[in-house]
């Protein structure tokens, strides 16, 4: 088993979750994975797993809010899913901020120069990179 730590971050949708994990270091993120929604439990376990598999020392969940701070249906949602992986693993398991992070995505794949044939489609993985960054150069990096 990989002995040096990570974090994983998770990019709950309706359909396709990201899922992003960071170097050794906590300094950088990296895309890792998408998985395919089937239902709370099973998403939870996955994510758990992949957690367990990576070493990971904190899971963090993107949470959007409204544009008022309020909750939102995909707010609550993710906050259904922090608890679903909290039953399931001895992993600290916090929400973060993940508003704006699908267009963030987006906007880096522009910047590199991708064609557009290449930005179109699913951001999901990228999302969760936009996430465990912001996480990381907020409260990991000094």
């Amino acid at each position: 088993m990989n002995e040096e730590k990570r974090i994983l971050a998770v990019d709950p949708g309706e359909k396709r979750i990201g899922i992003a994990v960071s170097d050794p270091t906590l300094t950088i993120a990296s895309p890792l994975t998408i998985i395919k929604h089937q239902s709370l439990l099973i998403d939870a376990a996955q994510i758990g797993q992949t957690a367990v598999d990576k070493n990971a020392i904190a899971i963090i969940i993107g949470q959007a809010s409204g544009s008022d701070g309020e909750e939102t249906p995909s707010s609550r949602h993710a906050q259904r899913l922090a608890e679903a992986i909290r039953r399931q693993v001895q992993i600290p398991v916090i929400l973060w901020d993940e508003s704006g992070s699908t267009q963030a995505a987006r906007q880096a794949k522009i910047e590199l120069g991708a064609r557009r044939s290449k930005r179109s489609g699913h951001f999901d993985e990228y999302a969760a990179v936009v996430i465990l960054q912001s996480y990381l150069d907020e409260r990991c990096i000094k």
